[in-house]
């Protein structure tokens, strides 16, 4: 039987239009290929984003190796930036262009197609798990964890799954992913009176209260890093006033800011101290400040061990390089999956995602489905 060609099916991927939320045909298209090859496939919708979930083994398989990908991609931008169309998957200089060439398409048609290769050899207690999502870009709130619900829901299993996002900085083999640092964004609204700037008596100004608030939250070491994690982080995102006037002091100030934190914090532990510090100051100023926050995600772990070492064994016989065990970057959907299995993040080199003219190389998407074949030979060896 012809092997798979994820080079094919990256192109074809790539001119569905998926802009989240729109499913844009990518998760069809893969569905009634992974049917034609004799998955049994499912789609898990919920809030108006498309599913998909496939299964090629007994259901509660003692051993069923799992993949999460996603087929959505951020918006295109001004598309008179491109030089080629955003969806055309244009060839050229050894690469296909498009958005979605490099997060995630190509990951995930490295997987597919290394997937069907796979299946007709598959031992009789094994299964083979895809779970990819529409809306790994957007909320996801009904993305990946409608997945797992419905998982949950109906006894489907995976007992470890690769994610398949852009883990490479510069060159393929570099990086795998064994965790994420949690992402939080706290929003703080300062209230006063509004009055004029020639007689501040009159007037409560909100300004320089939340000023010195998130003056203190920025100058505050967080902590310095862990074994796995590098340092915390806490970085100011707005501060506005909406004010025009250059005579009158407003009545309202608002600033956002985004924590990215390692295992040293969990989320609650820092909302408190948001809180107290907060607090802190609307005792010194007499400045009503008020909070919310919104948590994208914990920070989490995979420790090293037999998934991360299969992993990277896989990595190096294919590609010369012993990848770094990393924790580093944004999130991904890899902070739902690891509260069902272990997981551990390969893909790509991730240079070009989310840009004008996103593009990736052919001889990489290549290279990643041995990465894939090997990955899930040596898993059910």
């Amino acid at each position: 039987m012809a092997e798979t060609d994820p080079v094919d099916l990256t192109r074809r991927l790539i001119r569905c239009p998926s802009v989240t939320p729109e499913e844009g045909g990518a998760l069809v298209l893969l569905g009634d290929l992974l049917a034609d090859a004799g998955f049994d496939v499912t789609r898990v919708d919920r809030g108006g984003v498309a599913n998909l979930f496939a299964r090629i083994g007994p259901k509660g398989a003692a051993r069923s190796l799992g993949f999460n990908g996603h087929t959505d991609v951020v918006p295109v931008g001004n598309t008179g930036d491109w030089t080629v169309h955003p969806f055309g998957a244009e060839e050229r200089d050894g690469m296909i262009w498009g958005r979605g060439a490099t997060d995630m398409k190509s990951g995930v048609a490295a997987w597919v197609a290394a997937a069907i290769d796979a299946a007709p050899d598959l031992p009789e207690d094994a299964a083979l798990v895809l779970a990819i999502t529409g809306d790994e870009e957007g909320d996801a709130t009904d993305g990946t964890i409608a997945l797992l619900d419905w998982m949950a829901e109906t006894g489907e299993a995976m007992t470890a799954c690769i994610v398949g996002e852009p883990t490479c900085p510069s060159h393929m083999g570099e990086m795998i992913k064994i965790g994420r640092r949690g992402s939080m964004t706290a929003y703080f609204t300062a209230r006063g009176v509004q009055g004029h700037s020639a007689y501040p008596h009159r007037a409560r100004n909100p300004v320089p209260a939340l000023a010195r608030l998130i003056a203190r939250l920025d100058a505050h070491e967080l902590d310095q890093g862990t074994a796995h994690f590098n340092a915390s982080t806490l970085a100011v995102t707005t501060f506005d006033t909406g004010n025009p006037a250059n005579n009158v002091i407003p009545a309202e100030c608002r600033a956002t800011v985004n924590i990215r934190f390692n295992d040293a914090h969990s989320s609650t532990g820092l909302t408190a101290w948001l809180r107290e510090e907060s607090e802190r100051v609307v005792g010194e100023t007499g400045i009503d400040i008020t909070m919310r926050t919104q948590v994208s995600g914990e920070s989490f772990l995979t420790p090293p061990g037999p998934l991360s070492d299969l992993v990277a064994a896989a990595v190096k016989a294919e590609t010369g390089v012993m990848p770094e065990l990393s924790t580093s970057g944004g999130t991904s959907d890899a902070r739902f999956v690891k509260d069902h299995c272990p997981v551990v993040e390969v893909g790509l080199v991730g240079q070009t995602m989310h840009q004008v003219d996103e593009r990736v190389d052919i001889d990489q998407i290549r290279q990643l489905k041995r990465i894939y074949a090997r990955i899930i030979a040596d898993y059910f060896a």
